[in-house]
């Protein structure tokens, strides 16, 4: 049965934003969503979670914060609405030390979809680098001499390998990963880039994620494509978990992260090993060859595109 909703949007601030969401969770939303730019602020910072934060985010959610309620439209939706609005109004007389912003509703009807299909239809096959071709499984993709496919479910989280960065750092794993080079890949999200090195040859494979859905995503993945055998998946906070040392460690994260691995990430590298690296914003480039720098790595390898840029580094 197909339903139709309302999604109710109410303008506010970051301090009230939890206060908001409460009112729409006591009208019967299903659920809520903040939207709120300062967000993104904050996980921009070295301990923020998000591989890479795109600062058109933060100019796309604008400089109000967004709170959506989802109520479904039936004989019920009359009184919802009202309990909200006596709240706002109840909100708008009272002192309460807080900046409550402009309190403004945004309504908008919404036919329910099925979202499955909807990934569906936006998720073709893609090509990584010179021969990884991510695919979900429902598609069939036109492959080239020495192409490898890597399946990726879109419905999971974390993207699906799109981003520049990713691509540039494929590239550089195809071009510097020997068959039977142990390999780490720290912040694996979907586990893209560990399966690229198993398809290279890379043998075994160590791949680290901070966040629990992403080591079960990533987990997921790894057996799709097969290579359980290759490829563990392990939960941790970047090298909180490795105990072994690589031929190659691979990194697409952010820039500041980046630079705080340096020196600590060498202990995990063999002498003569490399540092993928990406993620890194052209404007903090010279930052990275820095601290690789002064962490006694030579870059042998600095791809850039379009606002992003990777790098291979040789431990001296």
């Amino acid at each position: 049965m197909i339903m139709d909703w309302m999604e109710y949007t109410i303008l506010t601030t970051t301090e009230a934003s939890e206060l908001i969401s409460q009112i729409l969770l006591d009208a019967g939303s299903t659920g809520t969503m903040i939207e709120d730019k300062n967000d993104v602020a904050a996980n921009q910072r070295p301990e923020g979670q998000w591989d890479i934060i795109d600062e058109a985010i933060a100019q796309r959610i604008g400089d109000d914060v967004k709170v959506t309620g989802y109520f479904e439209a039936d004989d019920k939706l009359p009184d919802r609405v009202a309990f909200i609005e006596s709240e706002l109004r109840r909100l708008r007389g009272m002192t309460l030390g807080m900046d409550l912003g402009k309190l403004e509703v945004l309504r908008h009807d919404v036919a329910e979809q099925d979202w499955t299909e909807s990934w569906k239809a936006a998720f073709r096959p893609f090509r990584l680098g010179a021969h990884m071709v991510v695919r979900p499984s429902w598609e069939k993709a036109d492959l080239r001499p020495g192409d490898h496919e890597i399946e990726i479910d879109p419905g999971m989280a974390f993207g699906t390998g799109t981003h520049e960065t990713t691509g540039l750092c494929v590239e550089l794993v195809e071009k510097y990963v020997k068959p039977g080079d142990r390999v780490i890949d720290i912040g694996t999200g979907t586990g893209i880039l560990a399966i690229a090195a198993a398809h290279m040859g890379a043998k075994p494979v160590l791949a680290t994620d901070l966040d629990a859905v992403a080591v079960r995503v990533a987990a997921e993945n790894v057996k799709i494509n097969g290579f359980e055998d290759v490829i563990d998946v392990r939960c941790g906070d970047l090298l909180e978990v490795v105990e072994e040392s690589g031929d190659v460690v691979i990194a697409n994260i952010i820039s500041d992260v980046i630079i705080m691995l340096a020196q600590p990430v060498r202990q995990r590298i063999v002498d003569g090993g490399l540092f993928i690296c990406s993620g890194i914003s052209v404007e903090r480039r010279d930052d990275v060859l820095r601290a690789l720098a002064e962490a006694r790595f030579e870059v042998i390898d600095a791809p850039i595109r379009g606002e992003w840029c990777a790098m291979a580094a040789r431990k001296r």
